[in-house]
């Protein structure tokens, strides 16, 4: 299983028991204010569960989908993920139930998986998407040293209106320009192989 610390949370891999707690945490209202009407079903969560816990055994492993938990609970409070892609790139998602945001947490965890994507996996460019009116996600974007790169108008229907995206990115060498720490190898445990739309505090 995939384990990567940082001073208050685990990300580590899903599992099928953490499929009612993730259920849980998508299934609030405002968690719910950014994602479509199929997109917010609690069965497509209990499928995604189940298709995280597959992609995190595929080889080679494309998808780092991760549960947040944290350590002074053993909670999960969260998900984030970066996908590989074509090119050294990555895309990166994430999402926390509501109780654990405003405390800095999702910033963290995305910064060190982040960190880890650039140090341990090779990836040249991490990008994120996100709706244009969704402000957590963007401030937690700035916060990762991420740049604008585009902003598209009308670009999701959905609830009855559309809604414009941008997306922003980041460049291994500005991440290393910018001296933040990154690990360079996960904690392990059992196997000795080393994660969707955005919410409050999601890209």
């Amino acid at each position: 299983m995939f384990i990567l610390e940082t001073e208050r949370l685990r990300l580590r891999d899903m599992r099928l028991e953490d499929e009612a707690a993730f259920v849980a945490i998508t299934q609030d209202e405002r968690y719910q204010r950014f994602y479509s009407e199929e997109d917010g079903r609690a069965q497509k969560y209990r499928e995604l569960t189940r298709l995280f816990v597959e992609q995190a055994d595929e080889r080679p492993r494309r998808a780092y989908q991760l549960a947040i938990e944290q350590k002074t609970t053993g909670n999960l409070i969260g998900t984030v993920c970066l996908r590989l892609e074509a090119d050294q790139q990555a895309s990166m998602g994430c999402g926390m139930a509501r109780h654990s945001q405003g405390y800095g947490l999702m910033q963290e965890a995305a910064s060190a998986l982040t960190g880890f994507g650039f140090a341990s996996l090779g990836v040249h460019r991490i990008y994120a998407e996100t709706l244009s009116l969704n402000r957590a996600a963007i401030r937690l974007c700035s916060s990762l040293g991420m740049r604008q790169e585009a902003h598209f108008r009308e670009h999701r229907y959905f609830k009855g209106q559309w809604w414009d995206t941008v997306v922003f990115a980041l460049l291994r060498s500005e991440w290393s320009h910018q001296g933040r720490a990154a690990p360079t190898e996960p904690a392990t445990c059992g196997s000795p192989h080393p994660p969707t739309g955005p919410t409050d505090e999601s890209a």
